[in-house]
């Protein structure tokens, strides 16, 4: 179908004048329709990440994490929205407080008594420029947004944020990888396409969509080139996520060596997600140059990307130049070859003590190339995230998502000087002893740039998500606890078992549901490596 086409079948203010109770009836078809269709979506992205590695290496789970549980967790962010405003009323944050001169902190996850079950010591927050104000979503005026979906992943979780928080009908384009797994989706949101509030069109209509005539706005994920370009035809205003180089900041601290151990593993388990095509993922590391630790760290980071975690494969089209582009740059570049090599497209790249205007500081990977940097300060906290911040903001690309690794002992002796750094950072989404792509996959917070213009982003202009429906917000933070369960690949089992239960559970939050996922990690958590 063409995107004029698909366009002309919408019907944006009938729409707008749906019900509440008519709306919360469509998320109910739409979540089982995604619990029907779950094992099929993961089966169609695994199939055509294996075509594009030549080998059987992703499984039907890992399928999952890129397309059912993304979505399942949107739906029911957006869901408690929905059951809130059938009580009158938009769904409240635990707490705001002012921060800073005109910045304010909302506490928004976790607000509802399983996800505090499921969440653990994890709180998120977004951080609000201006009097926090929130607005109904059926306030808001009828109209049509363009998506352009992404081609990392194929659950195109925007069409539900448009539809739902901000009240628009939606035509939608799939990225050419995800063609077969749109199929299905259009099952999945066949309710929708029913009532006309959303139509598909065809890959090969991107210019198209970008000239419709009657946009409210395009909503685009991918790459900054591309983004501009679409800028530059459109006929309506775009809102965009492009990834960067995203930093994770180690601040001294005096760690154990199980510490060490665990967060070498918890940062490698990221750079490796989806074969390193993850738009949030920690790409360069920042440490202190006399941080007494630091060469037991790197030395961690090597055993933890060959021995502790399992092999990924780096599936996305291009990466191999990405990758060739960086070791010619970086002399000093080293290649790893996790499971000695088993797997297609799964070799590593790590380039310890980087300067700062080196060509893997100004790019973007996207592919299991891991950076480190030794700042020139001293181990004080202060000291060193005065010179991690400036850092970050002036040199490193892009300002998605950026990571913070700190110690408890540290953190409670330097607490206002660690929020300080989280409010100067210029990052989209913060996550402290926490990884940024979660921070992508909760339902109650937002992704995207900051602070950047239409002129020369990098990492894209305004956020999706926000199902609290706050104006103004300019970044979201989640906080976790230094000796939480951190991210781990080191037993494809557990992941795939949590991967599936997290999605199942996300689309009805059954106590049935509940009781699978923690029994199963209660039993995975007892296992070692299984590769």
């Amino acid at each position: 179908m063409t995107a004029q086409e698909a366009y002309n079948q919408l019907d944006p203010k009938h729409w707008a004048k749906t019900s509440v109770s008519a709306r919360l009836s469509l998320l109910k078809q739409i979540q089982q329709n995604l619990k029907t269709h779950a094992n099929s979506l993961g089966e169609t992205d695994a199939r055509m990440k294996n075509d594009l590695i030549g080998q059987n290496a992703v499984s039907k789970a890992e399928g999952m994490g890129g397309t059912v549980m993304p979505m399942a967790t949107t739906l029911m962010g957006i869901t408690k929205l929905y059951e809130s405003l059938l009580k009158g009323k938009m769904p409240q944050p635990n707490s705001i407080k002012e921060i800073d001169n005109n910045l304010f902190e909302a506490h928004v996850f976790p607000i509802h008594s399983k996800d505090k079950l499921a969440a653990g010591k994890q709180k998120g927050y977004l951080h609000i420029e201006g009097k926090p104000t929130q607005i109904n979503p059926l306030d808001k005026p009828a109209g049509v947004i363009a998506i352009s979906g992404a081609g990392n992943y194929s659950s195109s979780i925007e069409m539900a944020m448009a539809l739902f928080l901000e009240n628009k009908a939606v035509v939608h384009k799939p990225h050419q990888l995800n063609e077969a797994t749109d199929v299905i989706w259009e099952k999945v949101f066949a309710p929708l396409i029913e009532c006309r509030a959303l139509a598909f069109c065809d890959a090969d209509q991107g210019r198209a969509l970008s000239q419709l005539d009657g946009l409210h706005s395009i909503y685009f994920t991918g790459s900054t080139e591309v983004a501009h370009a679409i800028q530059n035809v459109a006929k309506a205003p775009l809102v965009a996520e492009c990834g960067g180089n995203n930093p994770c900041i180690i601040v001294p601290g005096k760690w154990s060596e199980k510490d060490i151990e665990r967060q070498a593993i918890q940062i490698v388990s990221a750079g490796k997600l989806n074969g390193g095509a993850i738009c949030g993922r920690p790409q360069t590391i920042i440490t202190s140059k006399n941080w007494g630790q630091r060469e037991q760290f790197l030395n961690e980071l090597r055993k933890a990307i060959t021995e502790e975690t399992f092999a990924c494969c780096s599936y996305y089209p291009g990466v191999e130049q990405t990758s060739e582009a960086f070791l010619q740059h970086q002399p000093s570049a080293e290649i790893l070859k996790p499971e000695n090599g088993k797997y297609n497209k799964s070799d590593c790249v790590l380039i310890p003590n980087l300067s700062e205007d080196d060509f893997a500081i100004k790019n973007e990977a996207f592919c299991q190339i891991f950076g480190e940097i030794p700042l020139d300060t001293s181990e004080d906290t202060g000291d060193f995230l005065t010179k991690a911040t400036d850092f970050c903001n002036n040199k490193l690309l892009g300002s998605l998502g950026c990571m913070i690794l700190v110690d408890n002992k540290t953190l409670k002796a330097n607490e206002a000087r660690v929020h300080q750094a989280i409010r100067e950072l210029n990052y989209g989404g913060i996550a402290v002893n926490d990884i940024p792509p979660n921070i992508w996959l909760n339902g109650y917070l937002t992704w995207g740039g900051c602070g950047e213009t239409t002129a020369d982003f990098i990492s894209g202009v305004g956020n999706f998500g926000n199902p609290l429906n706050f104006e103004n917000v300019k970044k979201s933070v989640l906080i976790n606890d230094f000796n939480a369960t951190s991210f781990e690949f080191t037993n494809r089992k557990r992941v795939e078992h949590l991967v599936e239960n997290v999605s199942y559970f996300n689309t009805d939050q059954s106590w049935g549901h509940f009781l699978k996922l923690a029994g199963q990690m209660t039993i995975d958590n007892l296992k070692g490596k299984d590769f």
